[in-house]
């Protein structure tokens, strides 16, 4: 079933929400991680930038949104460093879990580096960080991509290898 309503351009409201809901996130890992080691958690910002460049140099450029703002900013952030790409590349690339996999790393290594502080010594900041993170992780993205991104993308009508990873209606 078709959406009757796409966005060439998302609304800034859509934008800020699904990049706080990012961002909280990052936050809310690196802090966790941070009670191991500053280093630790540099190397887990450093994680986080390579996956958000990998997003956008070898999947954004070849996405219907490259030079607009999709829900998440990245097509427009994408075009001034990457130029545009085969918008039929995006339509026939297969993605798997395991593709996708270092993209849940950002959630599960500092959920569970905070599971292991936790067992070592009770913290409620540790505590309340881990479960802000696990439900964004879960709850936020599913919002973000339910109600807000994927819904009104023209990508996903065109043809998105995400859509068809997570269609619970599998052909």
């Amino acid at each position: 079933m078709a959406s009757e309503k796409f966005f060439e351009n998302y609304p800034a409201q859509t934008i800020l929400i699904s990049n706080l809901v990012s961002a909280a996130i990052y936050v809310a890992g690196a802090f966790i991680i941070y009670q191991i080691g500053a280093i630790w958690a540099a190397l887990y910002l450093a994680l986080v930038a390579y996956i958000e460049l990998r997003l956008m140099k070898c999947h954004c450029v070849n996405c219907h949104y490259h030079g607009k703002l999709c829900a998440f900013g990245k097509g427009k952030i994408s075009s001034l460093f990457f130029k545009k790409g085969d918008p039929k590349k995006f339509i026939k690339a297969k993605i798997s879990w395991k593709d996708i996999a270092p993209d849940f790393m950002v959630a599960i290594l500092p959920a569970a580096i905070g599971a292991i502080l936790l067992m070592r010594a009770f913290s409620p900041l540790i505590l309340s960080l881990t479960a802000l993170l696990l439900v964004l992780c879960f709850l936020g993205n599913a919002f973000v991509r339910g109600s807000l991104a994927c819904k009104y993308c023209r990508q996903r009508e065109i043809g998105c290898p995400a859509q068809r990873l997570f269609d619970k209606k599998k052909k």
